[in-house]
């Protein structure tokens, strides 16, 4: 049975970039990663350079869906001190600015039961979060945190891999909200290999199983693959790309890098050619 959708700021941009016949862009940080002060200034930097939703990592020790430039983040993160607590105020932070990117926080179950799902829930839901990705949680596990996302008014967004099968794609979408997160390869995120036919092919299905929107993320880095990608899916989710930039940068240049690399990549998207979603 579907859920009933309940308009949120992911539902706001994604009609609107419809209406444009615009692909979103979907940015990822670490929380966290320098250090927290620059995180906040980071998500900024994202929405400067044309990101129009952000994804930020809550740092976890075992990050198993993770490639090596998200892990390293992660460590970074948690040796700097970051909690859970401390990515919502993050949030809060950013808020005081910016009253309209969605935010999703994407990463692993154990933090969130550690904190207590109704806590985190309502915690999220006040500190201005939109949305959450647990990796390691499979929908039809959830029936612990799920109702508690749903109670608070935040969308559960899941991933979808290329080896799910029709049948559990389409009840996953039926249990999904804000947005589906196709996930475009087999591996973790950063994996270098993306076969753009394949994912066409697979977007073709989830638009005959869903009316929300599909992102595609997980092996997109530059701005040529983020247009090919833009051309079929109505998100782009580009996060070890930025995570290095960070990583590999001085600074008192990460904001500037950060934009420029992702106005680079909202200029390719947007000149892309995309056929017309209307009705979709």
């Amino acid at each position: 049975m579907s859920i009933p959708l309940v308009e949120s700021r992911i539902d706001r941009r994604f009609a609107a970039l419809r209406a444009q016949n615009r692909a979103a862009l979907v940015t990822y940080l670490m929380a966290g990663d320098p250090d927290a002060g620059t995180t906040v200034a980071l998500m900024h930097a994202l929405v400067a350079g044309g990101a129009d939703v952000i994804e930020l990592g809550v740092p976890f020790s075992d990050p198993v869906a993770d490639g090596e430039a998200i892990q390293l983040a992660a460590g970074r993160a948690l040796r700097a001190g970051m909690t859970v607590r401390g990515v919502l105020d993050l949030v809060r932070r950013f808020r005081t600015d910016d009253a309209e990117t969605p935010v999703v926080l994407m990463g692993y179950l154990n933090p969130i039961e550690r904190m207590g799902y109704g806590a985190f829930a309502q915690a999220a839901t006040t500190a201005g979060v939109d949305g959450v990705l647990t990796v390691d949680l499979p929908p039809e596990e959830g029936e612990g945190l799920l109702p508690a996302l749903r109670e608070a008014g935040l969308a559960p967004i899941f991933l979808v891999a290329p080896t799910t099968t029709d049948q559990r794609m389409a009840w996953i979408c039926d249990q999904a909200q804000g947005f589906v997160y196709y996930v475009s390869l087999k591996g973790v995120t950063g994996a270098a290999s993306l076969d753009l036919a394949a994912v066409g092919d697979r977007m073709a299905v989830l638009r005959r199983l869903t009316r929300l929107p599909v992102g595609v993320g997980f092996g997109i880095s530059g701005p040529a693959q983020a247009a090919a990608v833009a051309a079929v899916a109505d998100a782009v989710v580009v996060g070890s790309a930025l995570v290095q930039t960070i990583a590999g940068g001085m600074p008192e240049q990460l904001t500037s890098a950060l934009e420029t690399q992702v106005r680079a990549l909202r200029n390719a998207m947007d000149a892309a050619p995309r056929p017309s979603r209307e009705g979709n």
